[in-house]
């Protein structure tokens, strides 16, 4: 018997319905199953934690999650940098994966789509180097380095290795960040020489966006710096057919942090409305890294009855009310467990 320590934290807006649909599930597994075990510690940031405390992460926030394996994160509100992107430095969490892929009776404007964006994490724009240089001028610095190139080439390439398309797409603007964008190119290549079994092509960031409009279906992996590939993402999760369905993975060495690609909205908390899909798919991520790391069959083998019954219920047309269903929140999350409990449980 294996006992986890997961982390979850509530945020903000739709936040704590989403968390609740979480814990839901990891205490529904917690007593059905004979071999996993979870210890889940909730703790609160974002926008209410910094009303409440003055701090969106407050130090006891902090410390938990430092306590745990893994963290599970609902949404936050205006405060994100405040929680994500400090806890993204703190544990070098380098490795940005974004899965995108189309489900069945999901409206969509294509099919057969099934991609991933992974993206670098660390650097770039969102280091938040700004300054004045006078009243009416803000200077913002990017920062690309060789290493964290590297790293998250050789995390991409390695998935692109375990999936079907076998090709990585580097998408990248070099014909205007001739440094910047030319030093991540050139780390990837090389990073390619030791994956000759991969198709390795580059793509401009503008004639990607369009090409995932136009024909998404080329795509495997997707290989980009911060900022292209936080914009890119959220467009591959919309041509699958909506980002409540896309979950997210914040990978380090050592830690990772999960959490659904979409954020807070404000305009639906509290209804009963919001899609638990990405939360549940990125609980199906938190499994699947758990599993390797620890070598855990069990949780592995559990990650692939959450994948099929996500499956089954979108072939069944379940399904929530922003994707052209009927069903609640918490209705669409009960739904999920039954499903789950008939494939049972190690």
């Amino acid at each position: 018997m294996t006992t986890y320590e997961i982390s979850l934290l509530v945020g903000d807006g739709i936040g704590p319905e989403l968390s609740l649909c979480a814990a839901e599930i990891l205490q529904y597994i917690h007593d059905k199953s004979a071999r996993i075990k979870f210890k889940i510690t909730r703790v609160e940031a974002g926008d209410n934690a910094k009303q409440k405390y003055g701090n969106a992460l407050p130090i006891d926030t902090f410390e938990e999650i430092k306590k745990s394996q893994a963290c599970l994160k609902s949404p936050v509100g205006e405060s994100a940098a405040d929680v994500v992107l400090v806890l993204r430095r703190y544990f070098d969490l380098y490795a940005n994966v974004r899965p995108s892929k189309n489900y069945a009776n999901v409206p969509s404007i294509s099919k057969n789509v099934d991609l991933v964006t992974v993206r670098e994490n660390t650097e770039d724009l969102y280091l938040g180097w700004e300054f004045l240089s006078d009243d009416d001028t803000v200077i913002s610095l990017r920062k690309i380095s060789r290493n964290a190139s590297k790293r998250i080439a050789e995390h991409a390439f390695k998935i692109a290795n375990s999936r079907k398309g076998k090709k990585v797409t580097i998408v990248h603007k070099s014909n205007v960040l001739r440094l910047s964008d030319r030093m991540f190119i050139d780390t990837s290549k090389e990073v390619s020489k030791r994956f000759p079994n991969i198709e390795f092509e580059e793509m401009y960031v503008d004639a990607c966006s369009m090409e995932l409009i136009r024909y998404p279906n080329r795509f495997d992996t997707i290989l980009t710096t911060n900022l292209f590939g936080d914009i890119i993402s959220d467009e591959a999760a919309q041509v699958t057919g909506s980002i409540g369905l896309a979950p997210a993975a914040n990978i380090g060495d050592n830690f990772a942090m999960f959490e659904p690609v979409h954020g807070a909205a404000f305009d639906i908390a509290g209804k009963n409305i919001a899609n638990p899909t990405s939360f549940i798919l990125a609980i199906k991520m938190m499994f699947d890294w758990l599993g390797e790391k620890y070598h855990d069959n069990d949780i592995l083998e559990l990650s692939i009855n959450f994948e099929k019954s996500i499956d089954e219920l979108f072939t069944k047309n379940v399904k929530t009310k922003d994707i052209g269903g009927s069903l609640s929140t918490l209705e669409f999350n009960q739904k999920f467990l039954n499903i789950l409990n008939d494939k049972g449980f190690s």
